[in-house]
C-alpha cells in the first residue's frame, strides 16, 4: 500500500510546485476554505494556504493527500491565542507544559492529554441522565401511556423512566471524542498517544463524541465539572476543528484538526479585551446581532465586539486577520462607519494582526466618528502582545482616540 503524499505549507502562503494526479487536484477543488490550487504551466500545480492552519487527511485512495499548514507565527504564540480564544486557563497559569513542536497537532494533543489527566486524577465525572427502559421491575417511574399503548394488559416488562447515574454524559462524551480523534491524527507524539489511550480506557462506560458531529451534547458549567473546564474547553476545539465546508459532489473523506486563524483572532481579542475593560466599568459583546442599521430594522448585523458603558454601546470594534500595510481599506472604513452610526456612537476601532505602523485616527468627514487603527503584531512574544493590549483597553476606556497616535505592537 503506497503511503499517502504529504504537502507542506504555510497559511496564507504558496507550496512550490508539486505534482499531482487528477483525482488528487479534484480533492483540492472540494475544499477551497483551505487551500486554492492553480497550474504552474509545467504540469505542476502551486497550492495557496488559507487563513486556516493544523494538519488534515484529505480523499480516499488516488484521491488521498495529506495537508500540513503551518501557522505564520511561532506554535507557543498560537496556543497562547488558543487558550484564550477557548476560554481555557491552560497555557495562562503554567498548569500545563506546551510541547515545543513545529506541528500544531502535536501541540494541542500534548496539551489536552495533560489537561485531561489533570482533571481526572480526582476521579472520572459522573452525572444523572434520564433514561426511558424496558425492565422486569419498576425503577423510577412508570410510563403509563407507552405501557398502555405497547402492552396492553401485559405486567411485564414495564416501560419506565429513572434517573442513571453514569460516567456516560456530555462532558466525558465530548471528552472520550476528543481523545478518540487524537489519536488517530498523524504527527502525535509517541508518548503523548499512550497517555490518550491510558485516558480513553478510564471511559470504558461512555459513548464518544463523533469527530465533526455538530451540535455537541449541551453542558453547564458547574461546581461539580468546574476541574474538568480547561480539556473540555479543549477538547470542544479539537472537536469542532475536525469539520470543513466542501464543495461538490460526492461527499469527501477528511479527517484532521484545522484551526480558523480569523476565528480565533477574533475570540482571543473578544476574551482578553472584555478582561482588560472590566475594571474601568465596560463590558464587552461579541457577534451580537442589531437590528438598528435601517428604520425599518429589518437588516441584521453583528459586529465582532461591542464595548458597552452604563449599558448603552461605547465603541465598536472589528477583528482583521490580515496585514495593514498602508491606510486601511475603504471597505474596512466604510464598514466601521455604518456600524458606529446605526449604534449612535462616535468610536469605532480596527484591530489587524499584523503590519506596520498603524495610522493617525480617522475623522470621518461630516460626522463626530473617529475610526482608529491598531495594530497587535502576533508574532512578537505574549507579554509584548499584552502590552499592547493594554493601551488599545486604555484608548478604549478613555472614551476615544482624540488626539493620540494609534497603539501598536
Amino acid at each position: 500500500m503506497s503511503a499517502v503524499p504529504v504537502i507542506e505549507l504555510t497559511e496564507a502562503s504558496a507550496s512550490p510546485p508539486c505534482a499531482l494526479t487528477t483525482a488528487q487536484v479534484v480533492t483540492l477543488v472540494a475544499v477551497p476554505d483551505l487551500v486554492a490550487i492553480a497550474p504552474t504551466g509545467s504540469g505542476l500545480w502551486r497550492l495557496v494556504g488559507r487563513q486556516r492552519v493544523g494538519t488534515v487527511r484529505l480523499g480516499i485512495g488516488e484521491a488521498a493527500l495529506e495537508l500540513r499548514i503551518h501557522p505564520k507565527i511561532p506554535v507557543d504564540h498560537l496556543m497562547y491565542l488558543v487558550a484564550f480564544a477557548t476560554g481555557s486557563s491552560v497555557w495562562r497559569h503554567g498548569q500545563v507544559g506546551v510541547a515545543k513542536a513545529d506541528l500544531l497537532v502535536a501541540a494541542v494533543a500534548d496539551a489536552f492529554a495533560r489537561s485531561a489527566e489533570q482533571a481526572m486524577r480526582g476521579g472520572v465525572l459522573h452525572g444523572y441522565v434520564a433514561r426511558e427502559d424496558s425492565l422486569t421491575v419498576v425503577r423510577g417511574r412508570i410510563r403509563t401511556s407507552s405501557q398502555l399503548s405497547r402492552r396492553p394488559g401485559l405486567a411485564v416488562p414495564i416501560e419506565v423512566a429513572f434517573d442513571d447515574y453514569t460516567a456516560d454524559i456530555a462532558e466525558n462524551r465530548i471528552l472520550l471524542g476528543a481523545i478518540e480523534h487524537l489519536q488517530s491524527l498523524p504527527g502525535v507524539s509517541a508518548p503523548t498517544k499512550a497517555l490518550l489511550r491510558h485516558l480513553a480506557a478510564r471511559l470504558v462506560e461512555v459513548v464518544p463524541v463523533r469527530a465533526g458531529a455538530a451540535p455537541l451534547p449541551a453542558w453547564t458549567p458547574n461546581r461539580l465539572n468546574e476541574r474538568h473546564l480547561p480539556a473540555l474547553r479543549l477538547a470542544e476545539l479539537v472537536l469542532g476543528a475536525s469539520s470543513f465546508q466542501q464543495k461538490g459532489s460526492p461527499a469527501l473523506q477528511v479527517d484532521g484538526f484545522v484551526l480558523n486563524m480569523a476565528e480565533i483572532f477574533e475570540r482571543f481579542l473578544t476574551t482578553r479585551l472584555t478582561e482588560l475593560l472590566q475594571p474601568y466599568g465596560l463590558r464587552c459583546a461579541g457577534q451580537q446581532g442589531h437590528h438598528r442599521l435601517d428604520r425599518s430594522g429589518s437588516v441584521l448585523f453583528r459586529p465582532d465586539i461591542v464595548a458597552y458603558g452604563r449599558g448603552r454601546p461605547a465603541a465598536v470594534i472589528d477583528a482583521k486577520y490580515r496585514e495593514l500595510g498602508g491606510p486601511p481599506p475603504t471597505s474596512h472604513l466604510f464598514q466601521l462607519i455604518s456600524y458606529c452610526t446605526a449604534l449612535g456612537i462616535r468610536d469605532g476601532h480596527l484591530v489587524y494582526a499584523a503590519g506596520g505602523p498603524a495610522a493617525m485616527p480617522y475623522r470621518i468627514t461630516q460626522s463626530d466618528i473617529t475610526v482608529t487603527a491598531h495594530v497587535l503584531d502576533l508574532a512578537l512574544p505574549p507579554e509584548q502582545l499584552n502590552q499592547a493590549l493594554h493601551r488599545i483597553a486604555e484608548m478604549l476606556a478613555s472614551g476615544g482616540s482624540g488626539d493620540r497616535t494609534t497603539a501598536t505592537a
